[in-house]
């Protein structure tokens, strides 16, 4: 029991799903407080950088930290949902650059998420996630297919190896497989 807690990849999943469920679940509130007051986050947000169409990217911004933190929570679709937040955590860390310069004190938690989101990204979802589930089946599916190619391949050739025809059998062949579709 104690050899099986402490091996590499029990810790190193341990730690993912830690990882992935705490970042998940402390960023999903600032997706929600984005879209309870969506004009307030672009006049504050988005408007000082000069991006185009602030109320949208206001919601690209909520949408892709509450989605993205519901796929780190259940680890689903993780690595998309990790990019999310990495790409919002980015202009937020853009943001926060531009109107305050280095202040660590804006910073920090930014860069805590960023390093969060990236880290997930780059290394998967770990073992303890609906991902892996799903990749485990599609394997599982994927080498049955194969094993029943490689039987039926096998087959084949046997039964190719047996209906070997002789040059005077060619027209008995073709009478046989091709000329009794055209005839009948």
């Amino acid at each position: 029991m104690l050899s099986t807690i402490l091996t590499k990849s029990f810790s190193r999943d341990t730690a993912l799903l830690i990882l992935r469920v705490f970042t998940g679940t402390v960023l999903i509130h600032h997706g929600y407080e984005k879209l309870a007051n969506i004009e307030n986050f672009a006049d504050a947000f988005v408007r000082p950088l000069h991006l185009p169409f602030p109320i949208f990217f206001s919601y690209i911004a909520a949408f892709s930290e509450i989605g993205g933190s519901w796929l780190l929570i259940i680890g689903l679709a993780t690595r998309f949902g990790a990019l999310a937040i990495v790409g919002t955590i980015s202009v937020a860390i853009y943001h926060a650059l531009v109107t305050s310069g280095f202040n660590i004190f804006l910073l920090e938690l930014l860069l805590l998420y960023f390093a969060s989101a990236s880290s997930i990204v780059l290394t998967g979802p770990g073992n303890f996630s609906i991902d892996e589930v799903i990749i485990r089946i599609l394997k599982s599916e994927e080498s049955e297919a194969i094993e029943t190619l490689s039987k039926s391949a096998v087959s084949s050739k046997v039964n190719q190896g047996k209906q070997k025809y002789t040059k005077g059998s060619l027209f008995k062949f073709l009478q046989e497989n091709i000329l009794s579709d055209i005839s009948g």
